[in-house]
């Protein structure tokens, strides 16, 4: 009996492997029912407050808690000019600090803002194993945040939570005061216009991220990392200090913003502000583009800037441009 080549055993295994864990994570996406999952209460947290601290300054209160599982981070400016809230939504591996060089700018201008963790995410303590968090289940908490508030917000979110932010406008609510998507992911496909550029850029993350299903090796401490993207040499918060404050993440989540699982709607009644990043290695900014053109929404490229736009060299002029951009929405 001829003997069989090891070689060929192994690439058979790791073959089967791979098919196996797509077949799960498909199987994963297509069980789930946005609407019903929106109907189901997922917050398992122990309900009270394991965490506050407040700080003052001339121009803001920041309070900072963890209540009921969930980790917030609110800037209640001392001069209030607008009384429309702003709730920010923090993208893949990030959390409510992700926020705070902005949180400090508009509430300056006289904006109060809400920041918050998903489970799993920075304060939150995990309430379901990371890799079986979904855009629908992280959509539950969302819509929780927004409605925790006593009038309707300005939804803010970055990279994931721009995701989110479409998702929101889709299945909950197409009636916001504004939609500002900073560097979101693309309104059709993350898989043609993202997830590709991302095996490319970063193949051994790709990989050691497959045999887990936690995007965490994405993240990692290395040369060639994919976390590279995130900000550029220049960037006001660098890479040496954002790297460490990463956390784990869903892969499946990528998956699910793509056909047959997700299609964008046609159109939006809430106005939308889309904000690229120039210099996006992975979200590129004509991806971006198109995907603005497709919602109709407003469009501002930050130059030079790659994906974490509120963190990057010029994030205070991008900010502003935002602010004016809202101004005139809230006067409309």
């Amino acid at each position: 009996m001829k003997k069989l080549n090891p070689w060929l055993i192994g690439l058979g295994t790791a073959t089967g492997y791979f098919l196996a864990q797509q077949a799960w994570a498909l199987w994963q996406v297509a069980s789930k029912n946005v609407e019903q999952t929106l109907k189901t209460q997922h917050n398992q947290a122990a309900k009270g407050v394991s965490f506050s601290e407040t700080c003052e300054t001339e121009t803001y209160t920041k309070t900072h808690t963890i209540e009921d599982g969930i980790e917030r981070i609110v800037y209640t400016p001392k001069k209030r000019r607008f009384d429309t809230p702003i709730v920010m939504q923090h993208g893949m591996w990030h959390g409510a600090w992700c926020w705070e060089l902005w949180q400090a700018l508009f509430a300056k201008w006289g904006w109060e803002s809400h920041a918050h963790s998903l489970p799993g995410h920075a304060g939150s303590p995990v309430q379901r194993p990371i890799r079986r968090c979904t855009l629908d289940y992280y959509l539950s908490f969302l819509k929780t945040e927004m409605e925790r508030l006593p009038q309707r917000p300005i939804l803010m979110g970055h990279s994931m939570g721009g995701a989110l932010t479409q998702w929101f406008l889709k299945y909950v609510a197409d009636d916001l005061p504004a939609a500002v998507l900073v560097a979101p992911w693309v309104s059709h496909s993350m898989f043609k216009d993202g997830t590709v550029k991302l095996a490319t850029y970063d193949p051994i993350g790709v990989l050691l991220m497959t045999l887990s299903w936690d995007a965490s090796p994405m993240a990692r401490d290395a040369a060639n990392s994919a976390v590279r993207f995130l900000v550029g040499p220049d960037a006001a918060v660098p890479l040496t200090e954002l790297q460490p404050k990463l956390g784990p993440e869903s892969v499946i989540v990528m998956y699910q913003h793509n056909p047959p699982f997700w299609y964008p709607p046609e159109s939006v009644n809430t106005p939308l502000l889309w904000v690229a990043g120039e210099d996006d290695p992975l979200l590129v900014e004509a991806a971006e583009r198109r995907s603005a053109a497709h919602y109709k929404a407003d469009y501002y490229v930050a130059e030079r800037a790659r994906h974490n736009v509120m963190m990057e060299h010029n994030f205070e002029e991008t900010a502003v441009a935002i602010h004016n951009w809202l101004v005139q929405q809230i006067k409309a």
